[in-house]
C-alpha cells in the first residue's frame, strides 16, 4: 500500500492550484481526469474516507514526486493533517455511489426545471459534506448538507444517475398557523400552558435552529380558531352577525376566525415577534368570543371550539390558495412553501368527507408540503387521524376514519424533567363533574362509548369474535383495475364489500347493487375490490381457496349471526395494519426525500425507536462521519438523551422484480423461496434492497428489530408501519394480546408459515414520533423523481390513451421562411428536453422505473441487509437502446405522460383517467384580522380542485417548437411565470420625510420645479438600454451638467439660453440630482433672477443639438428634411442592429430638433406628417399607414441609396417588427415640442368643465418578445415576454410585466436586476408590484389572508354641514369628488396607475401607486348609475365588507379610500425607510397611513383648510381672467 505525503492548498491563489485534488501525473500512469480517488490516514482505516475526483492531469500543476495536495478547506473538514502521511487509491464509482444526497440553497428562485438540469450536471461527480457547487450555466449557488449511503450517513461519495437528489431551501415562503382553540389555555403535565409550550417552548426552539441554520425565510404567522354559537335558528343572531356565519353538518352555527400577526416577514431575529404573540394571546379569546356584542342587544352564548372540532383543514387551504399563485407574484430570491399547523391537540381532527379530498388532492398537485406540530401529548393510537362528520345517525351508523399520509407529523415535548416521575399520561380524563344518581348510568354508557349509534344493546353477542371479523384483512383478490397484488399500507375507510364476503353473501352482490356502494368512496386511495369482487365471482376456485386460507390464517368465527352495522369494515385507529390500501402515485409523490435506513427501508428521521445504541460495523468503504448513531440528526426528541436511540427502521416494502406496478411478492417468487431455502432467500435480499414482505427470510436477518414482521406502512414516506409499539411508553406489556399478521397477497400466500411472529417479538420497545426540525428548518421542495407507474393492464382499463407527434425541425423550416425576424430554432433534442422541463415546471414528476435485475449480476459488495443496488442494476429513465432514443416517464396525480425521441420524430403520450374524480368547489366565510386593520372584516373565498387533466399541453408544446411565435401565445390557462413592475420617477421629498423628519406628509405637490422634460429625456434613454439600442457618433448627446430648471408656470418662451454640445451620450453624472434645487451654481442663478423679473429661460441645450441655424419661415419641406439627414446636425440615427432599416430615429427626438429650428409657429407634428405623407420617412416596419406618433417610436429615411453597403431594409410586416420593438407613444408633455397655453393652475374637483381622468388609447398593453438570457450564460435556449403600457404620460406609473415559460429562474433575475440598476442612472426605480396589489375579498385571485384597509374620507367638514359641490349641476358632483380625492392623494404623491377595463357592469375603479412603490390606493366612483345593487353577488359583498355597509340601496355609500401595502418590495428595502431620530424606529409606510388616516379625518381642520386653499386658487384664477378680458375690452376701444 503505497503512502502519499500530504500537502495543501488554496484554491485561486496560483492559477495551476484550482482543483480540489492535484497530483503528479507521473505517479498515476493510468489515472485519467473524471477518476475518483479515496484518501485516507494508515492508522485509522476504519476512520473517514475521502472521495475525490479528479478534475484536471496537466504537467505544469504537478506535484512532487509523491506528494499529493488538497483543497485546505477540505483538509481541515476531514481533520487531515499537512505533510502526514496518507493512502490513496482509486475506487470504483459504484462501490461509493450515493443512494441519496440533500443539497441546500438561500436567497435564489430555482425552478424545477433547474433542478433537473443541474441533477444531469452533478451526475458522475464525486462530492463531499459541505461542498459548495456553483453551476455557473444556470447562475445557481448550493450546498452539499447530507448523503446517504448504503443506510448510512456519509461524508463524501459520488452521485449516479441513481441517485436521489433532494433540494432543500433554507428560504422558503413559511405560513405558520397556531390553532387558538380552548386547549391553548389549559395545562400541560409540567404545568406550563399549552400557548406557553407553543411559543416560548416549539416557537423558539425552532427560531433558534432556523438562525443556526441561516434561514432566511418569508414568514406568515395567523391565529386561528372557531367559535360555536348555542343558537338553534338564523333568527336569534342580530342582522350584523348574520353574514359570515356558517352551518354544521350537526346543525350548530359557528364563525372562523384569523388574526394575521405577521405578514411576509423576514427577521434575523424573531425574538421580538414572539412578545407579540404573546400580547396578542393575552386578549384573543376575549376578542373574539365577544367580538359581536353591543350594548343594549342579545347575542347567542359563544365557546371557542377544541382544537378536534376545529377550522384545520380550512387553514390548510387557505395556505393553499396563495401557494397556488406562485408563478403570478414570483420573487427570486426564495423557493418552496411550506405550510406548519401548530396544534394544542394531540393529531385528530374531525372534519368533512369533500374537504378532505379536495385538501387531500391540492396538497398533493401543488407539492406542498405540509406539516402538523402538536404540541399536545402523543396518543396511543395511529396519528394523525381524520375522523369524517357522520351526518347518518342511526344506530347502526359507523364512524369513519383517514389516516392522511400527506401531513408530516410532529409531537413536540419539553425538555423538562420531573424530579419524582417519568410517567408520561397519554390520555385525558374527561373533567369529572357532580351528578345526580339516576344520571349515572347514562353519563356511563357516554363514556364508554363515543357515540350513542355505536352502542349494541346485547349481551349474548361475542364481542371478540365480532371485533375479530371486523378488524380482519381484505381477501385477497385478482383485480383487474387495481394493481394484481395489492400492498398493505395505511388508509382512510377499507372496502365497503369486505362485508358481503364475510358474511358468505356473494350471491347477492350482482352487478345492480355495486354502484350504489360506488357512491361513497370517495378516497381514491382505498382499495375498492368491485372489479375484482366480479372476476372473483367467475372464479369458484379462487374464492374458496381464499376463504380456506383466510380462515386458517386467522382462526376467525366466521359462523356468527349477521353483523348488526351496515357493509362497512372499519379502520381501527388503534392498530391500523389490516386494512389493504391501493398504491398509487400520490402515495409516492414524496417518498424520494426520504433517505434508506439500514434495512433499505425509506425511513423519517424524527422517529426514534428505543433501541440501544450499537456500534455499527464497518463496511468495505466505511465513509461514515464521526458520530453514525442517528442522532447528529439534532432532530432528537428529547435533546437531553443525545446518544440514546438508534434508529430501526420499519419493515421493507414493495419488491421491484415486475416491471412498471410496484408489487407484493407474486406467487412464483413466494413459493420458490420455500424451495430455495435461507442461502437463496438471503441472495435476493442482498440482489434487493427493496425486496420485501413480512418473510421468514425478513425474520431471519441479524439486526433486524422483531417490528420489521409488522405489515402495515405507515406515515409520509408510505414505508413505515404502524406497530402499537410506536406509541406505548412501556413495550412489554403490549405484546400479550397481538395476533400475527398477515400479508395480504394471492389467495395462497396467507396460509403459508410467513407469519409465524411469536407474539413476545413484537413491540420489544417505543417509538417516538420527535420533531421533524429538518423539515421545519430547511423544507424540501417536491422531489423530481418518483417511482410510480402503473401495470398494463390497470393503463388499459382505467386510462384514456392519447398522443401525438412533433416534428420540430420540419415546424421550424416553416416558420424560418415565413417569420421576419430570424432566430435560431431548437434542435429536436433541446424541444424534446424542453418539453419535459415545462411538465416538470408544472408540478410532473419524472418516473424513475427499476430494470429487471439479471440473474448474471454480482452481489452488492456490502453484505449486510441495507446494501445499495449496485450500479449495473441501474434504475434509469431512458434505455439506450439506439443513439437517437429516448424515453421519459412523467407523472402528477392520476396523469401519466411518456415522451419519446426517436430520431427527429417526438411522441407526446399522455394517459388520463377514465373517470376523472368530478371537481368540488366549497364556498367558505370567515372574518379575518390583517395587520393595521383595525376590525375582524368578512371575507369569503372559494376551495375547489383543479382538474389537472384539462391543461392544454399541445399548445404548449407547440409554443416551445415554434420558439414562443405569435400563433402561439401564452395563454392565462398555461400558468407562465411574470413579473410585474412599475417604473416610477424617484422623488426627494421621501427623503424630507425620512431623513429630516417632516411632521406631515402631505407634501409631495410643494416642488416648485417642473422636470417634465428631464423625466422623458431619462425614459428615453432607458427604454434604449433596455432595448440594447446604440446612437451613431455623432449624435449629441443630451447634458445634465448645468440644469437650468424651468420653473412650475409652463410658459414656453422663446428665448435661447447659452449653448452646449457633447459629444458622447454622458452617464449620469452625480451633480445630476441638483436640478431639484436652483441656485448651486451660476446658471441657476442667473435663471433664478431671470424668474424674479418675470421672464422663463428655457433649456433648449438640453435637447443636444446644435442650434446654429434657425430655419427661415418660408423653408421648404424637402430643405427640412435634407437638413435632418446631415450626418452631424440632423436628427442622429441608430447604429445598425438587426430587424431595424437603417438611418432609424424616434419621432420624440426628430420633434425635439424640429422645435429647436422652427421659429414660425409651425407644428412640428404636422410638419413630420407632412414629409410621411411625401414618403420621405416611414414607419420603420416599413407600414405606410401609420401615421406618426410622438414617443419612443421608430421611423427610418425612405430616401436613401439602397446600394450603400450598410443599408438594411425594413421588415414590412408591422406585427412582426412590434413584437421585437417596445413603443411607447408620449401624452401629457406635448408642449415640449409645440408652445401651448398653461394649464390653469385651478384643481380639477372645482373647474368648470373638468379635464378627463387619465390617458386615452385603444390599447392598453402591448406584448413584444423578450431576449432573457442577454449575458449569454445559459446552455438553453432561453426567451420571454415583456408586456407593457403603450404610453407614457409624466405623473403616471409605468406598468412592465416580464413572462416566461422557458427561462431560468436566475437567468430572469439577472435581467431584471441590470434593469433595476439601469432605472437609478436614469432617474427612475423599478419596482415589483403583486398581480392583485389590492387582494378584495371574494374576487378570484385574492389573497384570503390579505386585504385592504379602507379609509373613509369626512365629507362633512364645511360649516352648516353644507354638502360639497353644491354649486355644480349635480350628475358632475360624482365625478368631482373623485378628483378631490385623487388630488389628496397626489398631495401624499401617489401616482395614477392606468389599468384594462375588465368588467363595464361594476362602478368604476382608479389605481393608484406610491412613488416610493410601497403602497396601494384605490378610489371606487360612486357614480348615481351605479348606486342600484349590483347584479354580481361578489361586488355587493366587496363593496359591504370594506366600505362597511350593507346590500340596501337606500344606504348612501361611504367615500374613502382602499389602502394595501406592496408586499413585493423586499424586506430589507421595506425595513430601510426608518424615520430618523423617531421613538421606536417608527417606518415611513406607516406614519404615512397614520398621517393620511389623520387628514382624512379632518384633524386639526387640515381637510377644510385644503378645500379653503383650493377655493382661494380658484377665486384668483378667475379674478385674473377677468382683469385680463378687462384689458382686452380697453384695447378695443
Amino acid at each position: 500500500m503505497k503512502l502519499y505525503k500530504l500537502n495543501t492548498h488554496t484554491r485561486g491563489c496560483n492559477k495551476s492550484y484550482d482543483a480540489d485534488l492535484v497530483l503528479n501525473p507521473q505517479d498515476h500512469p493510468t489515472a485519467k481526469v473524471g477518476d475518483v480517488v479515496e484518501i485516507y490516514s494508515p492508522e485509522d482505516e476504519n476512520g473517514t474516507h475521502l472521495l475525490l475526483q479528479i478534475t484536471e492531469l496537466n504537467e505544469q500543476s504537478k506535484t512532487g514526486r509523491n506528494v499529493i495536495s488538497i483543497e485546505s478547506g477540505i483538509a481541515t473538514a476531514f481533520k487531515m493533517r499537512s505533510y502526514s502521511n496518507v493512502v490513496m487509491q482509486i475506487v470504483n464509482p459504484a462501490d461509493v455511489a450515493l443512494d441519496s444526497i440533500e443539497i441546500t440553497f438561500k436567497d435564489q428562485y430555482m425552478g424545477r426545471s433547474e433542478m433537473w438540469r443541474l441533477k444531469t450536471y452533478l451526475t458522475n461527480t464525486c462530492v463531499y459534506v459541505n461542498k459548495k457547487i456553483d453551476y455557473n450555466d444556470m447562475q445557481i449557488r448550493c450546498q452539499v448538507y447530507e448523503m446517504w449511503s448504503q443506510g448510512e450517513r456519509v461524508a463524501s461519495g459520488v452521485i449516479t444517475d441513481d441517485t436521489k437528489i433532494v433540494f432543500r431551501s433554507s428560504t422558503s415562503m413559511v405560513y405558520l398557523f397556531l390553532q387558538m382553540s380552548s386547549e391553548m389555555w389549559d395545562f400541560d403535565i409540567h404545568g406550563d400552558l399549552y400557548f406557553e409550550k407553543a411559543v416560548n417552548g416549539f416557537l423558539t426552539e425552532l427560531f433558534q435552529k432556523w438562525k443556526k441554520l441561516g434561514c432566511n425565510h418569508e414568514v406568515t404567522i395567523v391565529l386561528f380558531s372557531r367559535t360555536f354559537y348555542a343558537a338553534k335558528s338564523l333568527d336569534e343572531f342580530p342582522a350584523h352577525m348574520r353574514d359570515c356565519l356558517q352551518l354544521d353538518y350537526k346543525g350548530r352555527y359557528y364563525e372562523d376566525f384569523y388574526r394575521v400577526a405577521i405578514q411576509n416577514e423576514r427577521n434575523d431575529d424573531w425574538c421580538t415577534v414572539l412578545a407579540q404573540l404573546r400580547k396578542l394571546f393575552t386578549s384573543y379569546q376575549e376578542t373574539v368570543l365577544r367580538y359581536h356584542e353591543r350594548q343594549q342587544m342579545h347575542i347567542p352564548h359563544a365557546t371557542n371550539s377544541t382544537a378536534t372540532q376545529g377550522n384545520f383543514l380550512e387553514v390548510l387551504n387557505i395556505s393553499l390558495n396563495t401557494f397556488e399563485k406562485h408563478y403570478l407574484d414570483r420573487t427570486f430570491d426564495r423557493t418552496g412553501q411550506l405550510s406548519v399547523v401548530i396544534t394544542p391537540g394531540v393529531g385528530v381532527f374531525s372534519v368533512d368527507r369533500e374537504l378532505t379530498n379536495i385538501t387531500k388532492q391540492r396538497i398533493i398537485d401543488n407539492g406542498v408540503g405540509s406539516d402538523l406540530v402538536c404540541v399536545g401529548e402523543q396518543p396511543l393510537h395511529a396519528v394523525p387521524l381524520l375522523k369524517f362528520h357522520n351526518k347518518d345517525t342511526t344506530l347502526t351508523s359507523a364512524d369513519d376514519y383517514s389516516l392522511p399520509h400527506w401531513i408530516n407529523l410532529s409531537f413536540y415535548s419539553t425538555n423538562k424533567k420531573i424530579a419524582y416521575s417519568s410517567f408520561i399520561p397519554r390520555i385525558k380524563l374527561p373533567i369529572l363533574s357532580a351528578v345526580d344518581e339516576t344520571d349515572v348510568e347514562e353519563s356511563e354508557r357516554n363514556f364508554l362509548s363515543c357515540n350513542q349509534s355505536e352502542y349494541i344493546h346485547n349481551s349474548l353477542f361475542d364481542y371478540d369474535a365480532y371485533d375479530e371479523q371486523i378488524f380482519q384483512p381484505l381477501p385477497a383478490q385478482s383485480t383487474c383495475s387495481l394493481q394484481r397484488v395489492v400492498r398493505a399500507k395505511k388508509t382512510s375507510v377499507p372496502s365497503f364489500e369486505t362485508y358481503a364476503y364475510r358474511n358468505n353473501d356473494w350471491e347477492n352482490l350482482t352487478p345492480t347493487k355495486i354502484p350504489s356502494l360506488r357512491r361513497k368512496m370517495s378516497d381514491p386511495d382505498i382499495h375498492h375490490g368491485t372489479s375484482g369482487m366480479l372476476a372473483a365471482l367467475t372464479d369458484a376456485t379462487n374464492l374458496s381457496e381464499s376463504l380456506a386460507s383466510e380462515k386458517n390464517a386467522r382462526r376467525t368465527i366466521v359462523s356468527i349471526a349477521p353483523i348488526v352495522r351496515p357493509g362497512r369494515a372499519l379502520i381501527n385507529p388503534f392498530d391500523p395494519s389490516h386494512v389493504t390500501i391501493k398504491l398509487t402515485s400520490n402515495r409516492r409523490r414524496w417518498t424520494h426525500i426520504f433517505p434508506k435506513g439500514p434495512t433499505g427501508v425509506l425511513i423519517q428521521q424524527h422517529h426514534y425507536q428505543a433501541v440501544p445504541a450499537k456500534s455499527t460495523p464497518a463496511a468495505n468503504y466505511s465513509r461514515q462521519l464521526q458520530h453514525s448513531t442517528s442522532s447528529n440528526n439534532n432532530c432528537n426528541a428529547n435533546n437531553n438523551n443525545e446518544n440514546d436511540y438508534n434508529i430501526a427502521a420499519a419493515g421493507e416494502q414493495y419488491d421491484q422484480v415486475s416491471t412498471h406496478s410496484l408489487m407484493s411478492l407474486s406467487k412464483s417468487i413466494a413459493s420458490q423461496q420455500f424451495v430455495m431455502g435461507e442461502e437463496k432467500v438471503d441472495f435476493f435480499k442482498r440482489r434487493h434492497n427493496s425486496l420485501l414482505t413480512a418473510t421468514a427470510a425478513a425474520a431471519n436477518v441479524p439486526n433486524l428489530t422483531a417490528t420489521q414482521a409488522k405489515s402495515y406502512l405507515w406515515g409520509a414516506t408510505g414505508e413505515q408501519e404502524w406497530t402499537p409499539a410506536i406509541t406505548t411508553e412501556n413495550g412489554n406489556a403490549t405484546g400479550k394480546h397481538m395476533k400475527p399478521i398477515v400479508e395480504v397477497d394471492h389467495s395462497n400466500f396467507g396460509s403459508s408459515p410467513l407469519e409465524a411472529t411469536t407474539p413476545e417479538a413484537v413491540g420489544k420497545g417505543k417509538i417516538i414520533i420527535g420533531v421533524d426540525w429538518k423539515s421545519l428548518s430547511i423544507p424540501a421542495c417536491l422531489p423530481i423523481t418518483t417511482d410510480y407507474f402503473p401495470d398494463k393492464r390497470s393503463l388499459h382499463n382505467d386510462y384514456v390513451i392519447s398522443d401525438y407527434t412533433l416534428l420540430p425541425d420540419d415546424v421550424n423550416l416553416d416558420y424560418a421562411r415565413s417569420r421576419a425576424v430570424y432566430r435560431k430554432p431548437l434542435s429536436t433534442e433541446e424541444v424534446c428536453k424542453e418539453i419535459v422541463s415545462q411538465r416538470l415546471a408544472q408540478g410532473f414528476q419524472l418516473i424513475v422505473v427499476e430494470e429487471k435485475p439479471s440473474a448474471t449480476n454480482g452481489c452488492c459488495s456490502s453484505s449486510g441487509p441495507g446494501c445499495a443496488l449496485t450500479s449495473n442494476q441501474c434504475s434509469t429513465v431512458l434505455p439506450p437502446s439506439a443513439e437517437t432514443r429516448k424515453e421519459y416517464l412523467l407523472s402528477i396525480g392520476r396523469i401519466f405522460h411518456k415522451i419519446s425521441l426517436t430520431g427527429s420524430v417526438i411522441t407526446v403520450t399522455g394517459y388520463r383517467p377514465r373517470h376523472p374524480y368530478p371537481p368540488i368547489n366549497v364556498d367558505y366565510r370567515y372574518r379575518f384580522h390583517a395587520p393595521q386593520h383595525e376590525t375582524y372584516e368578512i371575507s369569503g373565498v372559494n376551495f375547489t380542485t383543479e382538474k389537472l387533466e384539462n391543461f392544454n399541453w399541445n399548445h404548449m408544446d407547440l409554443y416551445i417548437c415554434t420558439r414562443g411565435d405569435v400563433d402561439y401565445p401564452l395563454m392565462d390557462s398555461l400558468k407562465y411565470w411574470r413579473f410585474r413592475m412599475y417604473l416610477l420617477p424617484r422623488e426627494n421629498m421621501v427623503n424630507k420625510i425620512v431623513s429630516f423628519g417632516s411632521q406631515r406628509c402631505d407634501i409631495f405637490t410643494d416642488a416648485v420645479v417642473d422636470n417634465t422634460r428631464e423625466q422623458i429625456d431619462d425614459f428615453v434613454r432607458l427604454i434604449e438600454n433596455v432595448s440594447k439600442l446604440k446612437r451613431q457618433i455623432g449624435r449629441k448627446a443630451r447634458q445634465h451638467d448645468t440644469p437650468t430648471p424651468r420653473i412650475t408656470e409652463k410658459n414656453h418662451n422663446l428665448l435661447n439660453a447659452p449653448q452646449q454640445s457633447i459629444n458622447v451620450r454622458s452617464k449620469l453624472e452625480a451633480s445630476r440630482i441638483s436640478r431639484i434645487f436652483p441656485g448651486t451654481d451660476a446658471a441657476a442663478a442667473a435663471a433664478a433672477s431671470n424668474a424674479a423679473a418675470g421672464v422663463i429661460p428655457r433649456d433648449d441645450q438640453d435637447d443636444g443639438f446644435p442650434v446654429d441655424i434657425k430655419f427661415s419661415a418660408n423653408i421648404t419641406l424637402a430643405e427640412i428634411f435634407e437638413a435632418m439627414k446631415h450626418p452631424i446636425t440632423g436628427v442622429g440615427y441608430f447604429a445598425q442592429t438587426q430587424s431595424l432599416p437603417s438611418c432609424t430615429f424616434v419621432s420624440y427626438d426628430a420633434l425635439l430638433w424640429l422645435k429647436a429650428r422652427l421659429s414660425n409657429g409651425r407644428h412640428p407634428l404636422d410638419i413630420l406628417e407632412a414629409m410621411r405623407k411625401e414618403h420621405m420617412i416611414c414607419h420603420a416596419s416599413g407600414d405606410w399607414s401609420k401615421p406618426i406618433i410622438a414617443g419612443f417610436v421608430f421611423y427610418y429615411v425612405v430616401q436613401q441609396d439602397k446600394n450603400a453597403k450598410d443599408y438594411a431594409p425594413p421588415l414590412n410586416d408591422y406585427s412582426a417588427f412590434v413584437n421585437e420593438w417596445l413603443e411607447i407613444e408620449f401624452q401629457g408633455c406635448s408642449f415640449l415640442w409645440h408652445d401651448e397655453p398653461s394649464p390653469s393652475e385651478v384643481p380639477n374637483f372645482l373647474r368648470d368643465t373638468t379635464a378627463p381622468q387619465s390617458w386615452k388609447t385603444k390599447r392598453v398593453y402591448r406584448q413584444s418578445h423578450l431576449e432573457i438570457d442577454v449575458n449569454q450564460k445559459s446552455d438553453r435556449m432561453e426567451w420571454g415576454h415583456v408586456k407593457h403600457h403603450t404610453v407614457m404620460q409624466p405623473g403616471f406609473a409605468f406598468e412592465l410585466v416580464v413572462e416566461w415559460v422557458t427561462s431560468s429562474g436566475p437567468i430572469v433575475s439577472d435581467l431584471i436586476s441590470g434593469w433595476m440598476r439601469k432605472a437609478i442612472h436614469c432617474s427612475y426605480q423599478l419596482v415589483s408590484v403583486p398581480a392583485d396589489p389590492m387582494a378584495e375579498p371574494f374576487t378570484k385571485k385574492s389573497d384570503p389572508l390579505r386585504g385592504p384597509i379602507f379609509i373613509p374620507l369626512c365629507v362633512t367638514f364645511l360649516p352648516d354641514g353644507a354638502a360639497l359641490f353644491n354649486e355644480f349641476p349635480e350628475e358632475s358632483r360624482a365625478d368631482r369628488m373623485l378628483f378631490l380625492q385623487e388630488a389628496i392623494l397626489a398631495r401624499f404623491g401617489f401616482l395614477p396607475c392606468v389599468l384594462e377595463e375588465t368588467n363595464k357592469d361594476l362602478p368604476k375603479e382608479y389605481q393608484y401607486v406610491h412613488c416610493t412603490g410601497n403602497m396601494f390606493a384605490l378610489i371606487r366612483c360612486a357614480s348615481n348609475k351605479n348606486q342600484v345593487e349590483s347584479p354580481s353577488r361578489q361586488e355587493a359583498n366587496v363593496t359591504r365588507c370594506v366600505y362597511g355597509h350593507t346590500n340596501n340601496t337606500n344606504v348612501p355609500k361611504k367615500v374613502g379610500f382602499l389602502w394595501a401595502w406592496n408586499h413585493m418590495i423586499p424586506n430589507k428595502k421595506w425595513k430601510a425607510l426608518t424615520i430618523n431620530n423617531s421613538e421606536n424606529g417608527e417606518l415611513f409606510q406607516l406614519k404615512m397611513l397614520k398621517d393620511f388616516r389623520e387628514f382624512c379625518s379632518n384633524s386639526d381642520q387640515r381637510l377644510a383648510n385644503f378645500w379653503a386653499n383650493c377655493q382661494e386658487l380658484k377665486r384668483k384664477s378667475k379674478k385674473f381672467e377677468y382683469n385680463n378680458n378687462n384689458n382686452d375690452d380697453s384695447k378695443n376701444i
